[in-house]
């Protein structure tokens, strides 16, 4: 698909992969081709919508599937909803884009970091537009006389930085769906590039999961979605780990804030005895800790419309996107030296941010492991709060959290670097450092079971064949 195209004739490619301009060529050619030559036309080209969230991944998105949302932005009035659910594969909502970095230089321009590799809170934002155009992509029955359903971001199950991605090389990212419930959808994405410049052979740079909630649009009640067909083993498998984590969600949100039993309850005194000495004897307190309150940082911003989705409210990867800057921001001024991402851990989106919404981000480094010397861990945890000050209240609308490490190469300037350990003042701090360490060690649990389960199968395989 050329983005320079007429707008009116946007597909998908046969190959199925979404080409990525920079926004400076994608506008240019909107401009060109807002107006046929006879002056007239029915439409504007979606680059050229006010007020939506544009990058160069939406916008190409956008632009691809055009009729697709422009149905969500004016959905026909009292039009019936969806009587019949289809049954879809994996394959048929699997969606592709390339970012051409070796040939286009602005385009590499507007992803590049300081590090020459490809800026994570830009990928992140890139990541939730393209797991959003695949669950609309899976819920529309392609029929023009039905309410089409809206799908909203309800967490981000795992995002892992597997190797550091260059800019300077070409980057694809693949999805799918792979895993739908009554009303949910999970997204698998793989980034994936070569290792060196010349190599064809591509390798995952990078994995997450996004599940997805569908809301009737005229009631905004919870709607139900196509059903999932996986045809392949690996879809098989993928859809039964899909529905444990799924599983463990609802387990999860039914224990809600669990009682802590009588050894959790020494780990809580542990935890608080050390900040305890912070609080009434600073001068003895340990030199190698700190109060997790000292380790904060905040920032605060109005939404604005430029930062909407498609259905009004800001755009998800927009959240993501600042609250990984301020969580970076408050590892580089914990550690002292330059951090390196490695994974999303967790994000919630509890409620969402509207246009006007006073939101504040506040950030913490909630635990720290120095089981590696070589890639010691910092925990970051980071909170959107909607803040209304005319009604006196404060609403969270976001959890996110975010593993790092330190750059290898500002370490070794650093001769005797270390970590300070992080330290409760409060209980309630302290249940939060322990509820995020038994979470974390639960996911790791289940991704070593997978990758047993998924190494099982792959021995399979090869005695079948």
């Amino acid at each position: 698909m050329d983005l320079n195209s007429s707008p009116s004739n946007y597909t998908i490619p046969v190959n199925g992969t979404i080409p990525v301009a920079s926004t400076f060529a994608s506008a240019t050619a909107a401009m060109e081709n807002a107006l046929p030559a006879n002056g007239s036309g029915d439409r504007k080209p979606i680059a050229l919508w006010p007020g939506m969230y544009h990058s160069p991944v939406t916008t190409a998105l956008w632009e691809a599937r055009g009729q697709i949302f422009e149905r969500l932005l004016d959905p026909p009035r009292d039009a019936p909803p969806q009587s019949e659910l289809l049954t879809r594969t994996p394959s048929q909502s699997r969606t592709s884009i390339l970012y051409n970095f070796s040939s286009d230089f602005v385009l590499r321009e507007q992803y590049r970091d300081p590090w020459n590799e490809v800026r994570i809170g830009k990928l992140l934002e890139d990541l939730d537009a393209l797991a959003g155009t695949i669950s609309v992509k899976h819920c529309s029955d392609e029929a023009s006389t039905t309410r089409p359903l809206i799908v909203v971001t309800a967490s981000v199950d795992k995002i892992v930085l597997k190797k550091p991605i260059s800019v300077n090389i070409d980057l694809k990212i693949v999805g799918s769906v792979i895993w739908v419930g009554h009303s949910s959808i999970e997204i698998q994405l793989e980034v994936t590039q070569s290792n060196e410049e010349g190599n064809d052979s591509d390798s995952v740079a990078l994995t997450a999961n996004f599940i997805f909630v569908a809301r009737d649009s005229k009631t905004g009640k919870a709607a139900p979605v196509n059903r999932l067909s996986p045809e392949t083993d690996h879809e098989k498998v993928l859809f039964e780990q899909a529905e444990a984590r799924s599983n463990l969600r609802k387990r999860k949100r039914g224990g809600e804030k669990r009682e802590f039993e009588n050894g959790e309850k020494n780990r809580l005194k542990a935890l608080l005895a050390e900040g305890r000495i912070f609080c009434d004897m600073p001068a003895l307190a340990d030199r190698n800790s700190i109060l997790l309150k000292d380790t904060s940082l905040e920032n605060a911003l109005i939404c604005q419309p430029q930062q909407r989705n498609i259905h009004g409210r800001i755009f998800g990867g927009f959240l993501m996107h600042r609250a990984f800057e301020l969580a970076f921001s408050t590892t580089y001024a914990f550690a002292g030296l330059v951090p390196y991402f490695l994974e999303v851990d967790h994000v919630d989106f509890l409620r969402p941010v509207d246009v006007g919404d006073f939101l504040r981000l506040k950030s913490c480094v909630l635990y720290t492991e120095v089981h590696d010397p070589d890639q010691p861990l910092i925990n970051v945890e980071v909170v959107a709060h909607v803040t209304r000050p005319e009604l006196r209240s404060s609403e969270v609308s976001n959890t996110f959290h975010f593993t790092f490490t330190v750059r290898p190469e500002a370490k070794v300037t650093k001769n005797g670097f270390k970590l300070r350990n992080v330290v409760p003042a409060t209980e309630e701090e302290a249940c939060r450092i322990l509820e995020r360490i038994d979470a974390d060690n639960l996911n790791e649990f289940f991704r070593t079971q997978e990758e047993k389960q998924q190494l099982a199968n792959n021995v399979s395989r090869s005695s079948e064949d």
